[in-house]
């Protein structure tokens, strides 16, 4: 028994990984970064590094930040039903100046660890306050979603009017934070094909949603055989599965969070994207020049946080056209000529 738990030890070394805790992989320290450098640790969200959308986003950032400002990183990888608490803890105890955890599912974990550790800086993507006041050393980093939503609801109306008149929408976990995506794009939608129905169905209640692809084809599989011309997921991980029917099938989709074309150069028509990794970068550029202030951070189409891929890779799939008018839709929602509902 002994020896092969050794075995196994031996094995995940050979990997460079390391288990700290239950259901928790630590990735190694990088080559040795500057003598003294500070460390920025971050967590990752359900699904995690790898899934092409909202983790790989917030990777980015935490890379550009080690590139760019030489600062040393840590991640953590929680498992299914892990004590991502402890992931935080983990770091913050081990020295780290910025603490970032990825994903709604943290919030009340940071507000109590801000709270133990008050010489720590910590960041949330997608925080979601309590309505108690936060730690002074606490920021959220919250996006406009429904903005960027809207407007690819508005692509996806623009191709569906001449169509079947049906898109569809998959969302990861019902909370409120996908309902935003959802109202965003249905709003977008009927701007532009008020006749258009808009099918619309979720992976589930709980963190798993996020990360479970065959329940994404599943969904999929409905929408398209039911009509849809296009959809758009917010779904994480489980969106891989949306991409692989759209693939089958030779129909439209559109990404989330990154820009998810490699996922199916075939058919994606184009992605919504939320800059994760610009608001990680400046985090952590905060602590280093001493600037960091705790409170809520919100970014939207004015702010560049949320938007929609148009290059060369989609020039195929999403027309001058119908690009000229989601830009033109965009500057209105930015100037107020446009109220997108958030619910």
């Amino acid at each position: 028994m002994l020896r092969g738990v050794r075995r196994l030890l031996l094995g995940l070394l050979a990997l460079d990984l390391v288990v700290i805790t239950a259901g928790h992989l630590v990735a190694p320290a990088p080559a040795a970064p500057p003598p003294g450098a500070a460390m920025v640790g971050l967590v990752f969200d359900v699904g995690g590094r790898g899934d092409k959308s909202f983790n790989d986003a917030a990777w980015r950032g935490l890379a550009r930040a080690r590139d760019e400002l030489g600062v040393a990183i840590r991640t953590v990888e929680p498992g299914d039903d892990a004590d991502r608490e402890g992931a935080l803890r983990w770091l913050a105890a081990r020295g780290a100046r910025l603490v970032i955890a990825v994903g709604y599912v943290f919030s009340r974990d940071l507000d109590q660890l801000a709270a133990e550790f008050p010489d720590t800086a910590f960041a949330g993507v997608d925080y979601a306050p309590s309505g108690a006041p936060m730690p002074p050393n606490l920021l959220a980093l919250r996006f406009r979603e429904h903005e960027g939503s809207f407007v690819v609801g508005a692509i996806a109306g623009l191709v569906a009017a001449d169509h079947h008149q049906k898109v569809g929408f998959v969302g990861g976990m019902t909370i409120p934070l996908i309902r935003k995506f959802e109202a965003g794009y249905t709003a977008g939608v009927h701007h532009t094909c008020p006749a258009c129905e808009v099918l619309t169905a979720y992976a589930g209640a709980d963190p798993k949603a996020f990360a479970d692809p065959t329940r994404g084809a599943e969904l999929a599989s409905a929408q398209y055989g039911g009509g849809a011309d296009v959809i758009f997921h917010a779904a994480g991980k489980t969106g891989s599965g949306v991409f692989a029917v759209a693939r089958e099938r030779g129909t439209l989709a559109i990404g989330v969070d990154s820009d998810q074309h490699d996922e199916a150069p075939c058919c994606v028509l184009t992605s919504m994207v939320k800059r994760i990794d610009v608001a990680v970068v400046e985090a952590a550029r905060t602590v280093l020049d001493g600037t960091f202030e705790g409170g809520i951070r919100e970014l939207g189409l004015a702010e560049d946080g949320v938007g929609f891929v148009a290059d060369e890779r989609n020039r195929g799939l999403l027309s001058p056209e119908i690009e000229a008018r989601a830009r033109a839709i965009a500057a209105d929602v930015v100037s107020g000529a446009i109220s997108v509902p958030d619910h």
